[in-house]
């Protein structure tokens, strides 16, 4: 008779996502409530780019018959089959951030 698999086990990276998910939900909730929802786009950037590149790598797989748009998606993916480091493409994901949450700060409106 076979066991049961071993119960799982907490994980830092388990209890990051959940923070993260907890997270998008409070700015969820509060771009809604400042009546902004597409600032939310604006800010999370970051993840709308990484979203956006599946969405076109399968588009246009499934259009040109198995060709593919990138190496791989998401995007930062692609970037390490080029053979950027992960530090770097991290490094540079921040700077993407930080130039999003900046154009959502410049595009509020102060009533």
């Amino acid at each position: 008779m076979r066991r049961a698999a071993p119960p799982l086990r907490h994980t830092p990276e388990t209890d990051i996502a959940a923070r993260c998910d907890e997270i998008s939900g409070a700015l969820g909730a509060v771009a809604c409530l400042m009546h902004q929802p597409f600032l939310l786009a604006i800010v999370g950037g970051v993840f709308v780019l990484e979203a956006v590149s599946v969405l076109l790598q399968v588009a246009y797989f499934k259009r040109t018959g198995g060709r593919r748009l990138f190496l791989m998606t998401p995007i930062h993916h692609h970037f390490q089959k080029k053979g950027w480091a992960s530090t770097k493409v991290v490094a540079r994901f921040w700077i993407l951030s930080f130039l999003f949450g900046l154009l959502g700060l410049l595009s509020l409106k102060l009533r």
